[in-house]
């Protein structure tokens, strides 16, 4: 018993020390604080009309010779039990096409590289609204289909800061899979769409319009 604690005293006159922060709210501190460095030094975001930061990405839908695509697991950093999959891609810097993003975000997040022409498409595109350094951001998006004709051993060397602190893992996944998954998936109609591509591709650009991740 605490020297200037008495028998039967209300336990709520004594104050414990402050606890050491939790490692997780550490982990989402530092990731908010990653974005919003992000976000002011990305000059790829803009103010948009609806006074949303918004901007232009290419995603790719990357596919091996047992037709599984590649995709991101990630976790909300506010939320940590909140987990998604989503594809391969990012935002398009300044001076570059969306082929180009393309191929430099594949090589980015994945260590794999592909060539420009190795790219179909767009064959998707859609805008989404998703939450970014606690506030709500607007993407449009390009998406490409790519059939990898080699072997690649995924690395994560060219994961950014941000990306780390919110990315789980990078798997191949078959469509059968992404259904069954509990975890949300982005875009929502990921799996129709490889299946759809797998089949082979009709030239239309399917448009899948504004989406809420």
């Amino acid at each position: 018993m605490p020297e200037d604690a008495t028998p039967g005293a209300d336990r709520s006159d004594f104050r414990a020390a402050p606890e050491p922060a939790d490692a997780l709210d550490a982990a989402a501190a530092a990731l908010v604080a990653a974005q919003e460095r992000s976000v002011q030094l990305d000059a790829g975001w803009s103010v948009g009309p609806t006074g949303m930061r918004t901007r232009h990405a290419a995603r790719v839908l990357l596919v091996d010779d047992q037709d599984r695509v590649l995709v991101v697991r990630g976790h909300d950093a506010d939320e940590p039990s909140r987990h998604w999959w989503f594809t391969v891609g990012g935002g398009i810097d300044p001076g570059e096409s969306a082929h180009e993003a393309a191929v430099r975000e594949v090589f980015e997040e994945s260590g794999l590289r592909v060539a420009p022409e190795d790219l179909v498409g767009p064959v998707v595109t859609r805008s989404a609204i998703f939450d970014f350094a606690r506030e709500s951001c607007l993407q449009h998006e390009e998406f490409f289909f790519v059939r990898l004709t080699h072997d690649g051993r995924l690395v994560r060397d060219g994961w950014t800061e941000i990306e780390t602190g919110f990315i789980d893992e990078m798997a191949w996944l078959t469509t059968t899979e992404l259904r069954a998954t509990t975890d949300e998936v982005f875009p929502r109609d990921l799996p129709d769409i490889v299946d759809d591509l797998l089949a082979g591709w009709d030239g239309v650009v399917r448009a899948i319009g504004l989406e809420r991740d």
